[in-house]
């Protein structure tokens, strides 16, 4: 049953949450807007307590802000664990990539794992080894799902009363079209996916470019829920 009240005013994020508008203009993946969104959620210890909060770029970019503020926050004690989930709606450019790596690498005791839902100049030879360079050290990196993106509309969208459940459901397809690109990124192969705006009518376009070495390295679910491959049929 859908709640008929938006988020608790005794919540502590509430004055923390954006606009239901925000969250659909930054995190649509139709959408290719300059500005990025950062969504995140911190949990220290063995504390079942998560603090959440968002961000944006600002004359830097969103991933170094929250760096800065999270290694000059007065609490921040380097020695205990600590796991942060962060929810992008551009993925990391390759320089924000080097930042991140080095920022892990002077606090091991920090886990982090990063939801994006696009890919930030993805052609870019660069951006995609900086990707791949932060997979490779560790780091998850996933393009949001439905899952995600319901449970950003949970806790970080001031959503009116009723529409706890009513996030905008945004077509698959175009999930697992940067899935894939995705997987071509952290696997070393040339990109797959070409993506083009055309300013008249205001519609995004994707189109694929599959070679030879995306059919035989790219896992076989990836392929057949882009359509690149079809499932076999048995007759009987």
């Amino acid at each position: 049953m859908t709640s008929k009240k938006g988020p608790s005013t005794g919540d502590g994020t509430l004055r923390r949450r954006i606009t239901p508008w925000e969250f659909e203009i930054f995190f649509d993946p139709r959408e290719l807007r300059k500005e990025t969104c950062l969504l995140y959620e911190i949990k220290w210890g063995t504390s079942h307590r998560i603090w959440r909060n968002s961000g944006q770029n600002t004359t830097k970019h969103a991933e170094v802000n929250f760096i800065e503020k999270f290694t000059s926050e007065r609490n921040f004690c380097p020695s205990v664990s600590c796991s942060i989930t962060w929810f992008l709606s551009w993925s990391p450019c390759w320089e924000c990539s080097k930042a991140i790596r080095e920022f892990l690498s002077q606090h091991p005791n920090v886990i982090l794992v990063i939801y994006v839902a696009r890919l930030f100049h993805h052609m870019d030879q660069q951006n995609r080894e900086g990707l791949r360079d932060l997979v490779l050290s560790g780091v998850t990196v996933q393009i949001m799902s439905v899952s995600e993106y319901g449970h950003c509309w949970r806790n970080f969208v001031n959503y009116p009363p009723g529409e706890e459940a009513r996030w905008p459901r945004y077509p698959p397809l175009w999930m697992m079209l940067y899935a894939l690109e995705l997987h071509c990124i952290i696997l070393g192969l040339p990109p797959c996916l070409k993506i083009s705006r055309r300013r008249q009518s205001q519609l995004t376009l994707f189109s694929l470019t599959p070679q030879n070495c995306h059919y035989q390295m790219i896992p076989p679910h990836i392929l057949l829920a882009t359509g690149l491959i079809q499932p076999y049929v048995t007759w009987r």
